[in-house]
């Protein structure tokens, strides 16, 4: 990690520190650790968002840290056919490859810095698995999960998939040179990612040299949070310390400040954070497993649409395969 990098950060276009007199740091409200666990046919995750409140979190829903992993050859997981309705889910791959496959046509492969970005809205079945050469040779396999959540009004858009290249993400750096910025979605100072989202979020991939500060200038109808996929450092201007596998939340202002330790360890040699910051939908809440929805009675709507087979059917080429519906 990182797969996407460059030879010399200043070649790239910067995105300029806030004045410092203008500006308002984001406090810090929270840091937590994500606890360990396993998905799908297996697969070691950190559970990004466990313990924080939903309502902190708006409009993100979920976020799983996949790996890192080395699998021996013959170990490789991924997840059985299952189905989602209500929120859009975005994969990003750091090393490693996956293959997606859904009910709606959309599909493909992603690895080392692509990103795949679906949205499953009305409701769709799909499944992620590591292609047969893959399970076959094993390898490393890292990348994390994002369920972004739809307003009321979109959750019944038709599905749709993005197939992200790892070429197509927009590479910036801070202010001094001293972090690659992947911007993924959104805008960040007047640069635009590549994501096509129904809500409006950004995502920020950021690389941290040792030593190095970072400070963004963040949108202040947005929340923010920074979580962080490998390395040692600070956040805010308390210069909180965080480590892999924490997650910040930070409180109302219009810049988020990261900073990398000078020592870091060998395996992780730089500060790797991924920063999210969406704007709020402030609706009601009522998730189960697949389905995120508004209510109580659209979870249950949406159980029997999908046990009557009205998200959709899997594909004659993945005939047989088991459909999971709490995946």
């Amino acid at each position: 990690m990182p797969a996407v990098t460059v030879d010399d950060l200043l070649t790239l276009p910067r995105v300029h520190a806030p004045d410092a007199a203008m500006s308002t740091p984001r406090p810090i409200r929270s840091v937590t650790t994500a606890p360990r666990g396993f998905e799908g046919e297996g697969f070691p995750v950190r559970r990004a968002f466990a313990g924080v409140d939903l309502a902190e979190l708006d409009p993100f829903i979920h976020l799983d840290q996949m790996g890192e992993v080395e699998y021996a050859p013959g170990e490789p997981k991924g997840t059985p056919w299952h189905p989602h309705r209500g929120f859009e889910t975005v994969t990003y791959m750091l090393d490693g490859t996956l293959s997606h496959t859904d009910s709606h046509g959309g599909g493909g492969l992603i690895t080392d810095g692509d990103t795949q970005w679906m949205t499953a809205g009305s409701g769709l079945l799909h499944i992620e698995t590591p292609p047969e050469e893959i399970v076959v040779a094993g390898g490393l396999f890292h990348g994390f999960q994002l369920w972004v959540n739809l307003p009321r009004q979109a959750k019944w858009t038709a599905p749709r998939y993005q197939d992200l290249r790892a070429g197509d993400v927009r590479l910036l750096s801070s202010h001094d040179g001293g972090a690659l910025l992947r911007l993924i979605a959104g805008d960040l100072s007047g640069h635009g990612g590549p994501g096509s989202t129904h809500t409006p979020i950004t995502m920020v991939h950021a690389t941290v040299e040792p030593g190095a500060e970072v400070r963004l200038p963040w949108r202040s109808d947005y929340n923010a949070l920074a979580y962080v996929l490998a390395g040692h450092g600070r956040v805010g201007t308390e210069r909180r310390p965080v480590e892999t596998g924490q997650l910040t939340v930070f409180g109302r202002g219009d810049e988020v400040v990261l900073a990398a330790d000078e020592s870091q360890e060998s395996r992780a040699p730089r500060l790797d954070v991924l920063v999210l910051g969406g704007r709020p939908i402030r609706e009601p809440v009522a998730w189960y497993g697949p389905f995120v929805m508004n209510t109580k009675a659209e979870v249950m709507q949406a159980m029997d649409d999908f046990q009557a087979g009205r998200l959709g059917s899997i594909p004659t080429l993945h005939a047989g395969g088991n459909v999971d519906p709490t995946a």
